[in-house]
């Protein structure tokens, strides 16, 4: 096959996941290529071999995707693949760590959208939780949400040392303002329902992390999406398939949004940003802003 569409996969991880493989092929790329135990002093050098390997109409149809499971390590990567391009020997690279990324633009998006249309506002000025938010979907959630203008705090169930040490990482690296909170017993979670206006609930799968109590004293919550597809749900009264869902809190004004629903739009914007790369005839570098964008652009569309 002459000048096939390329997709080399980096990560710092011992495997490449299958989901990127997957979502990649879903793109309709003829071959992608995994390399695993990537670290970040390596990923100048494998670029170069990227780039330099082919005649420039197949530097066009070829890209880089750049996974694992950190997040700030996978930005790191992006900018060393940038650095070491050399027009016009250069190539679209998509980041996107555990799917963090486009799951956070996707569910940040989803909660804006339903603001709009529930409540005719959005998330500037708005006290926003998020729930796991020490981890990667979490932290690129609180980037996201910050960019619109939110008050945003990140939850830890280890406790308010470690939020606070992840808030402040985030701060020193992206120059934006979090704060961390407790999250480690029920009257913690209780005392952040009573003042949030949004909660994202992006914790470990299969566990309850918001209950009925806690709903039932939320008086100023507006929306609530949780992430976890796994039973039972992470909030309590949002299925998996729930869009807009009444919540059941003290105005009835709550709206609730599954994880489901956030997934239809995670895998549109995941091979949406695939296929900007493949259909490109210039090299892009997409991340959180670039997902964010276009799954704004999804949800406008569809809800």
């Amino acid at each position: 096959m002459k000048d096939p569409h390329l997709l080399h996969v980096f990560s710092p991880t011992k495997y490449v996941s299958p989901f990127d493989i997957n979502m990649a092929y879903e793109a309709h790329y003829d071959a992608v290529v995994p390399y695993c135990n990537i670290t970040l002093d390596e990923v100048y050098g494998l670029t170069q071999d990227t780039i330099f390997s082919r005649r420039p109409e197949g530097v066009r149809r070829t890209g880089i995707f750049i996974g694992g499971r950190d997040f700030h390590l996978a930005l790191e990567m992006l900018k060393a693949a940038r650095d070491a391009m050399v027009p016009p020997f250069e190539v679209s690279v998509l980041v996107d760590p555990s799917g963090a990324i486009t799951t956070a633009a996707s569910m940040v998006a989803l909660v804006e959208r339903w603001l709009q249309k529930t409540h005719e506002t959005d998330l500037l000025g708005k006290d926003v939780y998020i729930f796991g938010g020490t981890g990667p979907v979490g932290t690129c959630v609180a980037l996201l949400a910050a960019r619109c203008g939110a008050n945003v705090s990140l939850v830890s169930h280890t406790g308010v040392t470690h939020a606070q040490q992840i808030a402040q990482a985030c701060q020193d690296r992206y120059d934006v303002s979090f704060r961390g909170v407790d999250g480690s017993t029920p009257a913690a979670v209780r005392e952040i329902l009573a003042r949030a206006h949004v909660v994202f609930n992006t914790a470990k799968a299969g566990v309850r992390v918001i209950d009925g109590e806690a709903l039932a004293g939320a008086h100023e919550l507006l929306a609530a999406a949780d992430a976890n597809a796994v039973p039972p749900s992470g909030i309590d009264g949002i299925g998996s398939r729930d869009a807009g869902v009444v919540l059941a809190t003290p105005t009835g004004k709550a709206i609730g949004l599954g994880a489901l629903a956030v997934g239809d739009i995670k895998y549109r914007v995941h091979t949406g940003l695939l296929q900007q790369m493949y259909y490109s005839t210039e090299a892009l570098y997409l991340a959180y802003a670039e997902a964010f964008e276009l799954a704004q652009e999804i949800v406008r569309r569809r809800c």
